[in-house]
């Protein structure tokens, strides 16, 4: 009994050290860990946040008649380019029943009024002839036949409005041809020849004829949200991209940002507006189009940078340091200082130059041959 427990020792024995033979063996046989380095270089870093929005003109400018009527033509479509001044529509005035025929009565009251008022114009004339009654007497006669004659005129020019919309004399002030206000170009025209229209005033609108606007002033409207307003001013450049126009981009400036919020989907949004910087060439913005500004916080030119990966921070002051190469596989640690960051690329203010190498954490074996130097 006691000897076959001695074997089983004994093999047990061989057994351990022949896996510890092995183990030291397979270990011996693996390649040593080494460590890439990587050096800092030149770099444009923009810290940037995104808004959303579109691309309209500053201002458009509705066209609306100041007589109500039936469109009899419309000279413009959308798209077109105008002028100040330029004829957009001619309307045709559909009279009122009930007020035509008021007209034609307040005229042939006026004239009933003319013709008395001149019988006695005319014997208070006579009667001053031949010296009967002042010159008082027969001035109040004149002016009443006068004041008759004008009260049949204003009756006539009651009767031409009701019929025809306006009159002659009155210019621009109420006109069957409605022209353009701006010169730009026509980005609507939502009625047709045959519809009715109502003229703008103190208790409607009014209906739009068409909307012009100057495409060659066009601004960014978008809404950024409330965690991220408090980091942008006015002032700021933005770089716009816009879906439809794949590859171009668009520098603007941003020149408004709203001073309360509106909560929308439980997140509270504030509207800005940027103004769009003038391009020589020739590509035509619409107006609606969706697009995406990236506003642009802080940029740093040509600095020396690093990645972000490669930077550690003490355990202790939280100051962020890297280890550069003093010999083959040998590292120290070195402090730095750092500027503004990308989320990739990192500014190095001071503690490194253009030709440090710098310890890249991620050790690979030696057999492997990163494409990157050491």
């Amino acid at each position: 009994m006691k000897k076959t427990v001695t074997v089983i020792v004994l093999i047990l024995i061989v057994v351990i050290f022949g896996g510890a033979i092995y183990y030291l063996y397979q270990k011996d046989q693996e390649p040593p860990v080494k460590f890439t380095t990587a050096t800092p270089t030149t770099e444009t870093i923009v810290r940037e946040t995104v808004a959303t929005g579109t691309i309209k003109p500053r201002e458009e400018v509705p066209v609306k008649p100041n007589i109500s009527g039936i469109i009899d033509k419309l000279f413009v479509e959308a798209g077109d380019t105008v002028v100040s001044g330029q004829l957009v529509a001619q309307l045709k005035v559909v009279p009122n029943v009930a007020n035509l025929n008021n007209a034609k009565n307040q005229i042939r009251t006026a004239q009933i009024n003319v013709q008395n008022e001149k019988k006695i114009y005319d014997r208070q004339k006579e009667l001053f002839n031949k010296g009967v009654i002042s010159a008082n007497d027969f001035d109040l006669a004149q002016r009443s036949y006068d004041i008759t004659i004008q009260n049949l005129k204003a009756a006539e020019d009651t009767y031409e409005i009701v019929k025809n919309g306006t009159i002659e004399g009155i210019g621009d002030a109420a006109t069957t041809e409605i022209k353009a206000t701006i010169s730009g170009m026509v980005l609507d025209v939502p009625v047709k020849v045959g519809n009715q229209v109502i003229e703008a005033n103190n208790f409607n609108e009014g209906t739009t004829l068409a909307l012009i606007a100057n495409t060659n002033d066009m601004i960014f409207e978008g809404k950024v949200d409330e965690s991220e307003v408090g980091k942008i001013k006015e002032g700021l450049p933005l770089e716009i991209t816009v879906g439809a126009l794949v590859g171009e981009k668009f520098d603007a400036v941003l020149d408004y940002i709203a001073p309360k919020g509106v909560e929308e989907n439980g997140a509270v949004q504030f509207e800005i507006e940027g103004t769009l910087n003038e391009r020589e060439d020739d590509i035509f913005i619409r107006a609606g189009l969706s697009a995406n500004a990236s506003i642009i916080l802080e940029k740093a030119d040509k600095v020396l940078a690093i990645k972000e990966s490669l930077v550690q921070f003490d355990e202790e002051t939280k100051k962020p340091f890297v280890e550069l190469m003093v010999g083959e596989q040998q590292f120290e640690r070195k402090d730095i200082t750092l500027g503004i960051s990308d989320g990739i690329n990192v500014e190095v203010k001071e503690g490194l130059t253009k030709d440090d190498k710098i310890k890249v954490w991620n050790s690979v074996p030696e057999t492997f041959s990163p494409m990157g130097g050491r």
